[in-house]
């Protein structure tokens, strides 16, 4: 690239003698530059700081502070410290050349000097320095065209990921309402079935036994082997525990259609409009949903889930993705516990009873509804609870975990009801959620 010297280069001359400036300041006014002039240090930094001059020919030797100095203080002020400086002195020693070159000078033309070598050094530099300048401008305009298009890039991948939970999310919770619903639907109809032959049946057996009690009201003396019969399958017993059984059954119909009601619950397909809908049942069917992981086994004691439900009306929201925020965060202190106790168990020590606290509460200001979840268990470690909240990431190993339940959770708290998800945690104590959602 051929580069020219800028048009009227401003050039300040720093010397204390008064021919060498008219000298130099003729031959530089004869190359159609502008010049400056002082004749100490202290001007030419003054000078320097407002007129930022394109190249400075500065005298060593001068009353006050030196050109040495005068270059130090020029080279540490951030305003001047890229123009260029070129040292003239009669000072031909090479540690007066490096001293003045290792505090930032360009360049040494040494007294007296040849005008023509002069103008020939200043455009030198003068033309590096308009490079420089130039080259530090693409350079800003490179930075902000990376920055801007980084920007953008983190933003579509922010979209991209956003996008991915929203999908995923979708049709997790759309297979698993369709599953739910047809599973339901195939519980609900033998259960019916049960149910309402149990009614008939406790009817039946209620009327023979009424009908027996009579028989022997009225035949006190039925015979040896009606007798015996009635000694070998203990009547009495029988009469008083069958009636017991038809209840116990009605008990686990009714059982089982509180589970096809939580799986309803849980699964529900949400509009694309918020519903009301009662917290409590919410976290009960999840509840419903993982007891059987709640079970005691390997060593480990039953989870003890302690509820402490304030009386809440019912709020707008997103039943099917709230329910999914529960389950999420309810089974992986699950799965905090099971860990806890392997380690125990692996280390001889004794375990602890497990337990998961929740609880839910009002706002101060009445205006959202706060889910508190606390485990006991061994708690997260501080750099791995900054990111739990981030797509993918997860500690558990390879078939275990996706990484995407608590990133969906935060995506259908914060996104979808304009709520907050926070995590608290202290190693060897536990860990809590607290989720807040609005009312409305």
């Amino acid at each position: 690239m051929n580069m020219t010297v800028p048009h009227s280069p401003k050039v300040l001359l720093v010397d204390d003698n008064p021919t060498n400036l008219k000298v130099l300041n003729e031959s530089l006014r004869g190359e159609g530059w502008t010049t400056l002039v002082a004749i100490d240090g202290e001007s030419a930094i003054e000078q320097t700081e407002y007129a930022k001059p394109d190249l400075i020919l500065l005298d060593v030797m001068m009353p006050g502070i030196d050109g040495f100095e005068t270059c130090r203080r020029l080279k540490a002020n951030t305003e001047t410290q890229l123009i260029p400086i070129i040292f003239m002195t009669a000072l031909s020693d090479t540690v007066d050349k490096v001293r003045g070159l290792s505090l930032g000078a360009v360049d040494y033309i040494t007294k007296p000097f040849q005008q023509e070598e002069v103008i020939a050094r200043a455009k030198l530099h003068l033309q590096l320095y308009q490079l420089t300048r130039a080259l530090a401008t693409q350079n800003q305009e490179l930075e902000r065209r990376v920055a801007e298009r980084t920007a953008e890039l983190s933003e579509s991948l922010h979209n991209l990921q956003q996008t991915q939970l929203q999908l995923v999310q979708g049709e997790k919770m759309a297979t698993l309402g369709q599953l739910v619903a047809g599973v339901a639907h195939e519980i609900n109809n033998p259960v019916g079935f049960i149910s309402g032959n149990l009614r008939h049946a406790e009817h039946y057996v209620q009327s023979l036994l009424n009908l027996l009690s009579l028989y022997q009201e009225h035949f006190p003396d039925p015979g040896e082997a009606i007798t015996e019969e009635m000694e070998n399958m203990d009547l009495d017993y029988l009469s008083s525990d069958l009636p017991k059984l038809i209840t116990s059954m009605k008990d686990g119909t009714e059982r089982i259609r509180g589970i096809s009601h939580s799986l309803r619950s849980f699964a529900r397909t949400d509009t694309g409009h918020k519903t009301e809908f009662i917290l409590e049942e919410g976290l009960d069917s999840t509840i419903m949903i993982l007891k059987y992981r709640l079970k005691s086994g390997d060593g480990r004691g039953e989870i003890q889930i302690q509820k402490d439900y304030a009386e809440l009306p019912p709020i707008n929201c997103y039943p099917g993705q709230l329910n999914q925020v529960f389950m999420n965060i309810l089974a992986n202190a699950i799965d905090a516990l099971d860990e806890m106790s392997e380690q125990a168990k692996a280390e001889g020590k004794p375990i602890c009873q497990c337990q998961i606290v929740i609880h839910t509460a009002l706002s101060s200001n009445r205006e959202h509804v706060v889910i508190r979840i606390r485990d006991n268990a061994l708690g997260i470690a501080p750099d791995v609870k900054a990111r739990i909240f981030e797509p993918s990431f997860t500690t558990k190993p390879v078939g275990k975990g996706t990484g995407l339940g608590l990133s969906i959770s935060h995506q259908i708290i914060v996104e979808k009801h304009g709520g907050t998800i926070d995590c608290y945690s202290t190693l060897g104590e536990g860990t809590e959620f607290i989720v807040t959602v609005p009312m409305v």
